[in-house]
């Protein structure tokens, strides 16, 4: 490789022999080659720099040598090996809590597009770390994964709100090529809610920019937008213009993919040379044969009619078999998209849970219990942040499993808008209104609809805490004691003579714990009789554990829980929440 392309910081670093150095002068130059489609040699400089920081026992070091490495079996299609170095370089950025975190977390995930459970576990944890980097490229990219994530859920409103605000934090940093990625999501979070005219500026921003840098990929994604927009107003010339334009782009991708298939290809050529003149000489000894075989033709002609017999035979006997492989490909079928609706109903639930970030944020000391009985629950935990007011609930929804699912969804939205909307922080009010928005959702289906919601909801302001409840209550742990608030005997639905909801005011103490919960955990059958675990239970088990840490109850109350049931069938969801001021 000519000296030319390195540049003088990478030279006179290797003059020098100062490894630290030295290394980064080896990564620059990897960096080089790999623009350039030199990947084999990339990988050698990438190699070196790796040894040396190894040497160095720098292991940010190592951990950024391991990432490059992976970045380039992954553009050389060898997922299994990118994988490899990938988990490698995210393992020492978890021991350091590196900010490169997030980044690495987003790399596992680009390893799993079709596996949507794995992608979606490594984006959440990448969402997690940005967040907890702060920051404009920290929000910007927590917003980005949000994003993507609610954007694959088809949830095109929400999506389009991350993807704003992540492109205003990348632009902010000058990081222009994450701006257009934004941009293009925003662009087709715009289509697909047909807004058009929004969805065409957005995209005919990112392909200026695109442009601008000579981003092709950028060029690629804006056009297909455009072509789409272009297509439903029916200017089908500049529609066609936008197709083309996106044709191009993906040939000139794929140019470079070709690029690194062809270093592919070279490392096998002397096998496949010595293999074409393998055959080069089998074919001239079955030339000889064959030659020799000639008065032999009656018997090749029998056995020629002896095979068509049995070709005769294997066509009858593969109809059978394709007649009883469609009628098992239609079970699977129908097995399969039974399981898709139902993980795609956990998807959506996910979404509307709050992030783990979050409730440590605003809660500090506290724990959640959050058991589904099925892949998808009727319970859900909820909570929201209004100026100085903390508001988190422990909510029942009727069934379980996706309609209970389908139902917690309608729920959760009710009680978001009661806050976000209507400005309430009130627990009575907040739960009198929820009401109201369930009972006009529901009402909007042609059949009657009698499901609704338990729910305990509490704010928190300071040592201010307000309650109220629907058939769920309160419990307060003060000082060896519980102090028990029941809620209205009303559920969050339909209703014969209904009233508004209560709420109770208390001022609590130091070391006081908040408790609520769904009816699942204390309704479970178990033990050596088969029988309920009950309130009673659940009480003194809570009292015994108050010497205990949040997350040491947490623990302690689920092992219970599974002791308890033993081989029995869990028959609820159930959700507790634990909360020391």
């Amino acid at each position: 490789m000519s000296p030319k392309y390195w540049d003088s910081l990478s030279l006179e670093a290797i003059k020098m022999h100062a490894p630290d150095l030295e290394s980064k002068a080896y990564n620059n130059i990897g960096i080089i080659l790999k623009e350039r489609g030199e990947i084999l040699d990339a990988l050698d400089f990438y190699h070196k720099s790796l040894i040396i920081e190894e040497g160095l026992g720098n292991k940010e070091g190592i951990s950024t040598a391991l990432n490059n490495i992976g970045v380039l079996h992954d553009n050389m299609g060898d997922v299994k090996k990118a994988i490899s170095f990938y988990r490698r370089s995210l393992a020492i950025s978890k021991e350091l809590n590196s900010q490169s975190l997030g980044d690495r977390y987003w790399n596992m995930a680009a390893m799993f597009p079709k596996n949507i459970d794995s992608n979606t576990f490594y984006l959440r944890l990448a969402g997690d770390a940005y967040f907890e980097m702060g920051g404009d490229y920290g929000m910007g990219s927590y917003h980005y994964v949000l994003g993507t994530i609610q954007f694959r859920d088809s949830l095109y409103d929400i999506s389009l709100g991350h993807f704003k605000k992540a492109a205003e934090m990348y632009h902010k940093m000058g990081h222009m090529n994450y701006v257009i990625r934004s941009q293009n999501y925003v662009a087709w979070n715009y289509f697909h809610l047909k807004m058009y005219k929004e969805a065409e500026f957005y995209a005919d921003s990112s392909l200026s920019l695109s442009y601008g840098i000579e981003n092709v990929l950028g060029i690629m994604n804006a056009s297909e937008v455009l072509f789409e927009i272009q297509n439903i107003k029916g200017n089908y010339k500049e529609a066609l213009n936008m197709f083309q334009l996106n044709q191009a782009m993906k040939d000139s991708v794929n140019n470079n993919k070709l690029l690194s298939s062809t270093i592919r290809k070279n490392m096998a050529y002397e096998y496949a040379k010595e293999k074409a003149i393998r055959e080069t000489e089998l074919r001239k000894e079955r030339e000889l044969i064959n030659e020799k075989d000639k008065r032999q033709t009656q018997l090749i002609f029998a056995a020629i009619i002896g095979f068509l017999f049995m070709l005769i035979f294997a066509f009858f006997i593969q109809n059978r078999l394709k007649l009883t492989r469609k009628q098992r490909d239609i079970i699977d079928y129908q097995k399969q998209e039974l399981t898709d609706s139902i993980q795609y109903a956990k998807r959506i639930q996910s979404a509307i849970l709050p992030p783990s970030k979050l409730l440590k944020k605003h809660l500090k000391e506290f724990f959640v219990l959050y058991k589904p009985k099925d892949i998808v629950a009727g319970d859900f935990y909820w909570m929201e942040h209004k100026e100085n007011i903390v508001l988190f609930a422990a909510a029942d929804c009727t069934g379980h499993g996706v309609p209970g699912a389908m139902v917690s969804v309608v729920c959760n939205n009710a009680l978001k808008r009661s806050v976000r909307e209507h400005g309430l922080t009130d627990p009575g009010e907040i739960l009198t209104k929820t009401r109201e928005i369930v009972i006009q959702e529901f009402e909007k289906s042609e059949e009657e609809v009698k499901d609704g919601m338990d729910i305990a909801l509490c704010s928190l302001e300071g040592n201010k805490l307000q309650y109220a409840g629907a058939h769920n209550p309160l419990w307060i742990i003060r000082k060896g004691g519980i102090i028990e608030t029941k809620a209205n005997k009303q559920p969050i639905g339909q209703f014969d003579n209904p009233e508004p909801y209560t709420t109770h005011s208390f001022n609590l103490e130091h070391g006081d714990s908040i408790f609520v919960f769904s009816d699942g955990y204390v309704d479970q059958f178990g033990g050596e009789k088969g029988k309920k675990f009950k309130a009673k239970a659940f009480r003194d088990l809570l009292l015994s554990i108050q010497d205990k840490s949040m997350e040491e109850q947490k623990t302690i109350i689920d092992e219970a829980f599974e002791t308890w049931r033993g081989n029995l069938e869990q028959i609820d969801d159930v959700c507790v929440i634990g909360v020391r001021v």
